[in-house]
């Protein structure tokens, strides 16, 4: 899922790439979105991406005719990665059941990893949001796709009768993802998942007192 919705699948000339060419752009994607989730945007260069994915200065700006081009391409592969990453969880929070094995899929990610990096998606947002609004908009995209996901599995369970039916799924879809973003944040900066368990917690506390 990951490489399907990485941006344009054409050439700076405006034609079509073929099975090669999409695979080549790919592992440029791909490597560069790598390092900029470690190193930021603004520290990784057009040659890092060059080295990291074995290509040829030609063959980057064969795909990419500028860093703000590939940066777009790498907005839209960490969208498609963390969902994909999540999918078999996001699929199924149609249920106080399904949400809280979400939240502990998130929470044991984040331990794993010793609380380092934080969400692909938010360390974009943070780091572009008021630099370009081109990207902020790709972002912000790519943050409601996730929220919709969380919406309707809530909306499923008011259709069912299971959540009360003057509970805001909308409304909460946002609470919970504002949640995760702010808890990832805090635990990057504490090295302790503490305020990402709190932040969930408290937002999935608050939907199971609205279940009918």
């Amino acid at each position: 899922m990951a490489g399907s919705g990485a941006g344009s699948m054409r050439l700076q000339n405006g034609g079509e790439l073929t099975s090669k060419g999409r695979a080549t752009r790919d592992r440029i994607v791909a490597a560069a979105a790598d390092l900029m989730f470690e190193q930021g945007v603004a520290g990784t260069s057009l040659q890092d991406v060059q080295q990291a994915a074995r290509v040829s200065g030609s063959q980057l700006y064969h795909y990419f005719g500028d860093k703000a081009s590939l940066v777009h391409a790498v907005i839209a592969w960490q969208g498609e990665t963390v969902l994909g990453h999540q999918s078999p969880w996001l699929s199924r929070l149609d249920s106080l059941q399904g949400i809280r094995a979400w939240r502990d899929y998130v929470v044991s990610t984040m331990r794993r990893r010793e609380c380092r990096g934080g969400c692909r998606i938010g360390s974009l947002a943070s780091e572009l949001s008021d630099l370009d609004p081109a990207a902020r908009s790709d972002l912000a995209a790519a943050f409601q796709r996730w929220i919709a996901a969380i919406r309707d599995g809530l909306q499923a369970m008011q259709n069912r009768g299971e959540l009360r039916a003057d509970a805001d799924a909308p409304r909460l879809a946002c609470a919970l993802m504002a949640a995760v973003e702010g808890g990832l944040l805090l635990a990057k900066a504490q090295r302790d998942v503490a305020p990402l368990e709190a932040a969930l917690d408290t937002v999935i506390g608050y939907i199971a007192s609205l279940t009918a």
